[in-house]
């Protein structure tokens, strides 16, 4: 045993030796020699390596980690149901009297009470046990309440269609005036001619339970097409926020049965149920407007273009003839007057010559274009604008998102156009207040939401959202993990403990296993400027200043994440608080970060319109920037398609 033992030892120190002395022979000192053997045999070294893989292998996979921006939908509409009335077909309400008790007070009740006698609506009660009805799930809740506590016809009187129904007849048929497709609540008349009294006289019980059949088939189907058009009037037909993520707007509720009652008492139901459509300004500026371009011949001097027409100087185009006299007929007097020879001249031919070229090229630059002479998409849009029909359909679609709102916006409000890049306050007895701005890109889309102002933030710091935290900042964390603490910004954990950049696992905060709160420091570099004007919500939208203020020199304002940036924010921030710009601006110069209240009810409308009035009635239009007139559209025609399902 010693002698194996000395053997080991023996050996271990002539390994020893050979490795010092290759070492050496390298040239190499005893500390690298040193340095070699802590690698070979200390773990606290591989730890470290491993550790060292390991946060590699996280912040690669930090890198792969996104956050999805909000998503268009698949539409699903309304749902329409097969409703059966049966349990309305036995008589269970206090039946109807033919004279009132007239006992006084404490005269106890009168010996010979008055016969009971029926309604006409009871004694067609029989037929609704072979009747059922197509219609959305709470009109037929709505008619089943109000007809079981008022068993009596609506639209009929002396068994034929009352003046009542013709009258409210008239409204449903004019719905497109409103926006809407009277196809929605087309109910042909019945066939019989004075049921009741052949009821009175019939022999035949077939014949008798047909009419019968017929009286309440028509009562109870136009009762809904009323029900249908009024929620269509005040809801809109489409419910948006089945439309996106970007959406968020609660649908009207409308009180179906308390319509019914007051249907009940009303004789005007045309004038009734237009009044149910929103009765606002801008809603009425719409309306008229509609109006206006269905009574225009669309054709009338209308230039085309074709599609897909692109052309360069030098080139040459059938659409020439076209593109000249679209200039001659929307190009501005002095332009025309610039270029009277050229368009003097002109005789039809197809070449784009250089006096035609410097023809298009100022034409670009009074509409704000690129002054290239390119005749592309954009150049044509400006030389044909709008047909009547793309009008039409942008003011139908207004209409309907008009409806999504309260019919009342306020007397002092914040209202934003993303579409239009505009932000109005309106204050009575003051002079709307309106400044461009800038709203999200099509990835990172401003939402369609409204809520209430509640604070402005002097020399905020900007809390930055998650999603730009995994989106933007992850990718640069990869590379230079103390980017963050160099960049300006605080990161701090929930309890607010500060952290540096570095320390942190970014692969558990993307992926949620780990919460981290980024914020940047108020200064001249923060993305918020020096204000910000808030009204909390779930898409941590608000209004702000920017730092990069030529943006808003641009036509097309699409830059941020999603926020509203305001072309003056302290004008905006002084309106809300109702104080001077000069208050606002001495807030700022204390050059602290603060907050002060918003008093009053103040609504911001952050919304989307590609056509919408100004303040003196006139309709503008605007570019779809996110294309969600086609979702809309979309959601309409599957909406109808749906109506029209159930009315086969």
């Amino acid at each position: 045993m010693k002698r194996r033992a000395l053997s080991s030892t023996v050996l271990a120190g002539l390994a020893t030796a050979v490795l010092c002395s290759a070492f050496v022979g390298a040239g190499a000192d005893t500390a690298q020699a040193q340095g070699f053997f802590e690698r070979l045999f200390n773990p606290k070294y591989h730890r470290m390596q491993e550790l060292k893989a390991r946060e590699e292998l996280l912040r690669e996979k930090a890198r792969t980690v996104r956050v999805s921006a909000p998503k268009f939908y698949t539409y699903k509409p309304d749902v329409w149901k097969r409703v059966s009335f049966a349990a309305l077909a036995e008589v269970k309400t206090a039946a109807v009297t033919a004279k009132e008790d007239q006992a006084g007070e404490g005269e106890g009740v009168a010996a010979d009470a008055a016969p009971a006698v029926l309604t006409e609506f009871d004694k067609a009660r029989p037929a609704l046990k072979g009747l059922d009805f197509e219609m959305l799930p709470e009109v037929a809740d709505a008619l089943k309440a109000f007809y079981r506590e008022h068993p009596d016809f609506l639209w009929i009187e002396d068994g034929n269609v009352n003046s009542r129904a013709l009258s409210a007849k008239m409204a449903l048929a004019d719905a497109d005036k409103e926006g809407l497709n009277p196809e929605d609540y087309k109910v042909d008349l019945p066939t019989f001619e004075k049921a009741g009294t052949e009821m009175a006289s019939a022999d035949d019980d077939a014949a008798k339970l047909e009419r019968e059949k017929a009286l309440m088939s028509f009562e109870l189907t136009f009762s809904s097409a009323v029900l249908t058009y009024v929620l269509d009037a005040e809801r809109g037909r489409v419910d948006p926020d089945r439309i996106s993520g970007y959406h968020d707007l609660p649908r009207h509720e409308v009180d179906l049965v308390a319509v019914l009652e007051e249907i009940k008492s009303k004789d005007d139901l045309e004038a009734y149920l237009v009044s149910r459509n929103p009765q606002n300004a801008q809603y009425a500026a719409l309306k008229k407007e509609l109006a206006r371009l269905r009574a225009q011949d669309e054709e009338e001097g209308q230039i085309v273009i074709a599609p897909g027409t692109f052309l360069k100087a030098g080139g040459s185009s059938p659409e020439m003839k076209h593109i000249v006299a679209a200039i001659n007929k929307n190009g501005s007097d002095a332009l025309k007057e610039k270029h009277a020879d050229t368009l003097a001249a002109y005789a039809g031919e197809e070449a784009y010559t250089p006096e035609l070229v410097a023809l298009v090229k100022d034409f670009q630059k009074e509409n704000k274009l690129s002054a290239d002479g390119i005749v592309g998409k954009n150049t044509i849009k400006a030389m044909v604008g709008e047909t009547n029909a793309a009008k039409i359909a942008k003011v139908k679609l207004a209409m309907e998102r008009r409806r999504w709102l309260p019919v009342d916006l306020g007397a002092r409000r914040v209202f934003v156009n993303q579409p239009a890049f505009t932000a109005t306050y309106y204050e009575p007895g003051k002079e709307p207040y309106s400044m461009r701005v800038i709203v999200g890109k099509k990835s990172n889309q401003t939402s369609f939401f409204y809520d209430k102002i509640e604070l402005v933030e002097y020399n905020p710091y900007w809390g930055v959202p998650y999603s730009i935290i995994v989106n933007e900042m992850l990718p640069k964390l990869a590379q230079d993990p103390s980017y963050l603490d160099r960049a300006g910004y605080e990161v701090t954990t929930v309890s607010g403990h500060q952290v540096s950049s570095s320390s942190v696992d970014w692969y558990a905060v993307a992926t949620k296993q780990q919460s981290i709160n980024v914020r940047q420091y108020p200064g001249a570099s923060n993305a918020l400027g020096q204000v910000k004007i808030l009204f909390p919500n779930s898409h941590d939208i608000y209004m702000h200043d920017t730092p990069t203020k030529s943006l808003f020199n641009k036509d097309v304002r699409a830059f941020s994440h999603g926020c509203i940036r305001l072309q003056d924010p302290k004008g905006m921030a002084a309106a809300v608080l109702g104080k001077s710009k000069d208050y606002v601006t001495g807030r700022i110069n204390q050059g602290q970060n603060a907050q002060e209240d918003v008093t009053g009810n103040i609504p911001v409308y952050i919304s989307y319109f590609t056509a919408w009035p100004n303040d003196e009635g006139t309709i503008s239009y605007f570019d779809d920037i996110y294309d969600r007139d086609m979702y809309l559209l979309k959601a309409l025609d599957i909406t109808e398609q749906t109506r029209e399902d159930a009315r086969v």
